[in-house]
Order: structure tokens, then C-alpha cells, then sequence
């Protein structure tokens, strides 16, 4: 049928063999590939890290000297070498729990959040574009001179602009379009490196 896909498709059955929590760790795995977000000792924030495999992913690049954070609203399994957090990260008491729980600034926020979807073209990617402000905000706040960003986006009016601020803010910002998104997905990744404060 058009427009549907296969929730246990091959990349499904990947993760389950490997461990991962769900298919989207190769979405990580492709984006660090391409831009080479991490190396070992690294501190890491995963905004919206339910269930966990974005923050799997971190944990084994950054390795036993490196820090890594999870946040989400809800509650997610203990992850062997992760701090996870509950809660929204709109909201001042979060990020302030954020900022406590870090100790210090990092290097790299990676945010794969997104809203739950109504099926309204527009109207999702105007909520997708509040949580990647969000994000954003989180980051701006969070990272370290020369710190990374990753955040998934949809394409919608506030993308281009979003584009812009960052380019403001960071030396180079691109636009990847994972091989392991699902083929009926119009998500796509906003990459900023090298935070300039």
C-alpha cells in the first residue's frame, strides 16, 4: 500500500542482532561517518534519547573517559555509562538540571527529537521546527567553543531559517539526508560544527 513501510525492516532486525535499542542508531552512526561528530573523551548531550540508541551510540564512541547525557520526557531504561534525565527541555528547571547534571560545558549536542505526528504536513513541521529551536536554545547554552550540533528537522516554512541562525553561530552548517531514514520519512539532519560562543 502507498505511503506505509515495514516497521521491521532490515535495519530493525540489524539493531535487534547488535543491540541496539532501535534502528536509529545507524542514523547516528551514518551522520559520524560523514562528519566525524566523535572521538574519545568527548562530553555529549542526546536531547529526546528514548529509548536509548542514540545514547548507546555515544557511549561506545566516546568510550570510558568520555561523558554522555540523556533527557527525554519520558522515562528511559539505565544505560550502562549514561547520565539520563527525565524531563522537557522547553521548560527552565530541566535545562537547569541539564546544566547541573553536565558539571561544566560540551562538546557535542545531538538532538533527535520530534513531534508526535498528526499527519498535517504543516502543522508537524512547525512543531518540528519549536523542537529544534529548543534544541538549538539547549546548545547555545550547553557547548563548548568548537562544539558540534546535530538535530533532525522537516522541511517547513522555519527551516531555512533556522539554517540562517545557525550559520550565525557556527563555522559550517549542512544538510544530510540519511540512507538509513526510512524511504517514506522527509526528515533530514541540520549538522553545525564548530560553535562559535
Amino acid at each position: 500500500m502507498s505511503g506505509t513501510y515495514d516497521r521491521k525492516d532490515h535495519l530493525y532486525e540489524k539493531a535487534k542482532k547488535e543491540g541496539y535499542r532501535s534502528r536509529a542508531a545507524y542514523k547516528l552512526l551514518e551522520l559520524d561517518q560523514k562528519n566525524r561528530l566523535f572521538k574519545h573523551g568527548l562530553s555529549v548531550l542526546d536531547l529526546g534519547c528514548a529509548p536509548g540508541s542514540w545514547t548507546q551510540v555515544a557511549i561506545e564512541k566516546v568510550g570510558s573517559s568520555g561523558k554522555v547525557v540523556g533527557v527525554d520526557l519520558e522515562q528511559v531504561q539505565a544505560i550502562d555509562g549514561a547520565v539520563l534525565l527525565v524531563g522537557d527541555i522547553t521548560e527552565e528547571e530541566t535545562f537547569n538540571r541539564i546544566i547541573e547534571t553536565l558539571g561544566g560545558k560540551v562538546d557535542l549536542v545531538i538532538s533527535d527529537l520530534s513531534p508526535h505526528l498528526s499527519g498535517i504536513k504543516f502543522a508537524d513541521a512547525l512543531r518540528a521546527a519549536g523542537l529544534v529551536e529548543s534544541a538549538y536554545y539547549c546548545a547555545s547554552n550547553c557547548l563548548k567553543i568548537g562544539g558540534d550540533f546535530v538535530a533532525k528537522i522537516f522541511p517547513g516554512p522555519d527551516t531555512d531559517t533556522l539554517t540562517k541562525q545557525l550559520r550565525q553561530c557556527f563555522n559550517a552548517v549542512s544538510r544530510e539526508v540519511l540512507s538509513s531514514t526510512r524511504k517514506t520519512s522527509k526528515e533530514f539532519y541540520l549538522v553545525a560544527k564548530g560553535f562559535k560562543g
